[in-house]
């Protein structure tokens, strides 16, 4: 394991913009997906576990605005178990900052879709893993969740948001793609995103169990999302492959193509901890200290681990990762999950790693000696 504590030394140039803060609320969750990369507790009313204080969620970002910060991110956990959650929106629509939403819809209702709706550049996303209440119920673990899900997104769709369905790609709905991008349409949804499963906490187990897709499975399902389904729907719909497997049109006009802006994001922990992201409640070492008690400024400038980051990506990337065309675009795809799964900031992404192995990582991607 790379050694990350060590003595923060003073930055001697301008830091990068802090563009977005990723506020994970709470440490329980109503729903229990098999699949899940953070597991909350099973939480069904939100008053077992805890979730961030308010005032701390105000602190972040009162210190953020000085940092340049323009958007919010609310996840979980589910961030509408929070008790306050009307508060909090309150307080990124005081700030005037764009909102983006993560959650299983469940507990969504008409008026909490307005509320989002009145945020600046919202944008909210329902993970919904099934066409059909059986195949979604399955994975999540809760009767009823699906018919909630699917009436939230209507309830955004009609408050004027266009919602995007997330969906995550396991062997029991593979056979969904297509009926999944038609519920879509008929619900009013904007986009359609399809996920892989990480290997990481719960989606370990899936991996090990061989209850996920092989990789060239899944870049075959990508370029059927990519060439087949996508053309024939109105919404954005997009396979959430690492950039290497996209076609060089998808990346070139960005359309779908999401890259994590690790350079320029932060998170805060249901616990009130800034970290590289939620994987901090996995791995106490990239967790950076605590709002209201350690200034938010001098972890952005200072912490040694954000400044490995920031110096070291892409040219400190190891392996497949390392002669890949497109890694000044992905910087790692996923830095978290990489140090999750080796301890090393460093290494290459899982997926690409694998396919290289297996033969199927695009040549026309790799830089020649």
């Amino acid at each position: 394991m790379e050694p990350l504590a060590g003595r923060a030394r003073m930055a001697d140039y301008t830091a990068p913009v802090l563009d977005e803060l990723y506020f994970y609320l709470t440490e329980g969750c109503n729903l229990a997906c098999c699949h899940c990369w953070l597991a909350p507790r099973l939480d069904p009313a939100g008053e077992k576990y805890p979730s961030l204080p308010v005032e701390l969620f105000e602190t972040a970002i009162s210190e953020a605005e000085r940092l340049g910060l323009r958007r919010v991110k609310l996840t979980g956990g589910e961030p509408l178990l929070h008790p306050d959650f009307e508060r909090l929106l309150e307080i990124v629509r005081r700030a005037g900052l764009g909102l983006t939403m993560e959650t299983n819809g469940v507990l969504c209702t008409p008026h909490l879709a307005t509320e989002m709706a009145r945020c600046f550049q919202p944008f909210v996303s329902v993970s919904i893993d099934g066409a059909d209440a059986e195949t979604h119920e399955e994975i999540r673990g809760v009767p009823g969740s699906f018919e909630a899900a699917t009436r939230a997104v209507g309830e955004l769709a009609a408050a004027g948001l266009e919602p995007q369905i997330i969906f995550t790609v396991m062997r029991s709905n593979t056979h969904q793609l297509d009926d999944v991008v038609g519920m879509a349409e008929r619900l009013g949804a904007g986009s359609v995103k399809f996920n892989v499963v990480q290997p990481t906490a719960r989606g370990e187990r899936l991996h090990r169990d061989g209850q996920t897709p092989g990789i060239g499975e899944l870049i075959d399902l990508g370029r059927r999302v990519e060439q087949v389904i996508a053309p024939e729907s109105d919404l954005t719909v997009v396979f959430d492959l690492p950039l290497a497997f996209h076609s060089l049109r998808l990346v070139a006009t960005g359309d779908g193509c999401g890259v994590c802006g690790i350079k320029h994001i932060l998170g805060v922990l249901p616990s009130g901890h800034y970290a590289l992201c939620g994987i901090g409640e996995k791995v106490p070492e990239l967790v950076f200290g605590q709002v209201g008690v350690d200034e938010l400024e001098v972890i952005w400038r200072e912490h040694p681990v954000v400044l490995a980051l920031r110096e070291g990506l892409p040219d400190r990337l190891t392996g497949v990762c390392s002669r890949c065309l497109m890694r000044h675009c992905c910087l790692g795809t996923c830095i978290a999950q990489n140090y999750y799964s080796s301890g090393d900031l460093w290494e290459p992404y899982w997926f690409c790693d694998q396919a290289e192995k297996e033969g199927l990582f695009p040549i026309s991607r790799l830089a020649t000696a």
